[in-house]
């Protein structure tokens, strides 16, 4: 087990960054399994933080409009689409084709509906001989369509493509849609045990609060870019003609007067989470069981580990992939844990070096 000063392994970041009594670390799970997309996290974290306007380019990536985590950006509503059912869930397009008209099917269920509307596209509600008639129009449209008689059928009723509840083109025979299912998930910084960022910072402009986050302080950092370069997630970003760090400060004022942070106050299906870490790792922990249990066994928590490369994250993951798919290293490791070896190697690399100047000095000089 390393130290309680090492830099990987388990601690408490709070009290080993000096708090004396730090209350419980607080931080973020984000539950992506209800996760909507909404981008509701974006906006509140902006307006809260005043981060400056971004995202209003198409990137040609699905819903995705800002594309990353950068000094404009703290909060990132990534979009990933997947040819493939929605896990448990129905699949929303099984089964169903694209173009063509009501069927006779759709007019049978239409003689049920008693609401203002027809439960397909262009049938209308009402009595049983209606839907009847229905029924005999789709039958007789479709020996026409089979005879080579074009237009509509003879008593004169057509398709108008009036819109109705079901998704368009159900029982027209066409050409199915492909399954397929959207991964959502808001990314932030991961407020990391063991931060590289922290180590490389020359000026002391990041900092470990009372909370275990860590923060940039902008009117002390100098611009030199170690932390964009030492973060393993790639988190940390200058912003363009400032040339300083930005980054996700877990709403610092706000956690300081007892309120919860912007995004997660805002996010409508608290997949965003907010509260101390170890409730929320014991809750995420009954969720990805819960989730196993409903057919979904590709659901897993990512930074959660104390174990792993980081230490754990202080803002965490469900994810119904791996990954890689949300673009999140398999791995990550604080690009500062062996510097305590190097700078042990280097300096008797150096005491030797030393120690050869002098053999050779005084073997010279007899």
């Amino acid at each position: 087990m390393p130290d309680a000063n090492s830099l990987y392994g388990p601690l408490d970041p709070a009290p080993d960054a000096g708090w004396v009594d730090a209350g419980p670390r607080m931080g973020f799970f984000t539950d992506t399994s209800v996760c909507i997309g909404c981008k509701a996290c974006e906006v509140a974290c902006k307006e809260w933080n005043g981060v400056p306007d971004s995202g209003f380019d198409l990137l040609g990536m699905s819903y995705d409009n800002t594309g990353a985590l950068t000094a404009n950006s703290w909060r990132h509503v990534a979009f990933i689409e997947q040819p493939r059912p929605a896990g448990h869930r129905t699949p929303p397009f099984a089964g169903t084709p694209t173009g063509g008209s009501a069927s006779a099917a759709s007019a049978a269920v239409a003689a049920g509906s008693a609401g203002g509307s027809g439960t397909d596209p262009g049938v209308p509600p009402g009595t049983a001989d209606a839907a009847a008639r229905m029924a005999a129009t789709a039958r007789t449209g479709d020996a026409s369509a089979e005879a080579g008689v074009s237009g509509p059928a003879s008593n004169g009723t057509a398709f108008l493509g009036m819109p109705g509840s079901q998704p368009p083109g159900r029982g027209t025979g066409a050409q199915e849609r492909t399954d397929f299912r959207w991964l959502m998930m808001s990314d932030v910084c991961k407020h990391c045990t063991h931060a590289a960022c922290l180590d490389v910072c020359p000026t002391g402009a990041l900092f470990r609060t009372e909370f275990g986050t860590v923060v940039v302080q902008e009117d002390i950092c100098n611009g030199c870019g170690y932390c964009i370069s030492a973060c393993p997630y790639g988190v940390i970003d200058q912003r363009k003609g400032d040339g300083r760090a930005w980054k996700c400060t877990l709403c610092y004022d706000r956690l300081g007067a007892g309120m919860t942070p912007a995004c997660a106050q805002a996010c409508p299906t608290e997949s965003i989470q907010y509260g101390p870490l170890d409730e929320l790792r014991e809750r995420a922990a009954r969720r990805v069981g819960q989730l196993h249990e409903r057919g979904v066994p590709e659901a897993r928590l990512y930074g959660h580990d104390p174990t792993d490369g980081v230490g754990g994250d202080g803002a965490f993951f469900l994810l119904l992939d791996e990954p890689e798919v949300y673009g999140l290293p398999p791995d990550p490791v604080v690009t500062t844990r062996d510097l305590p070896r190097m700078w042990k190697r280097a300096g008797l690399a150096a005491l030797a070096m030393a120690a050869a100047t002098v053999a050779a000095f005084v073997g010279g000089r007899s």
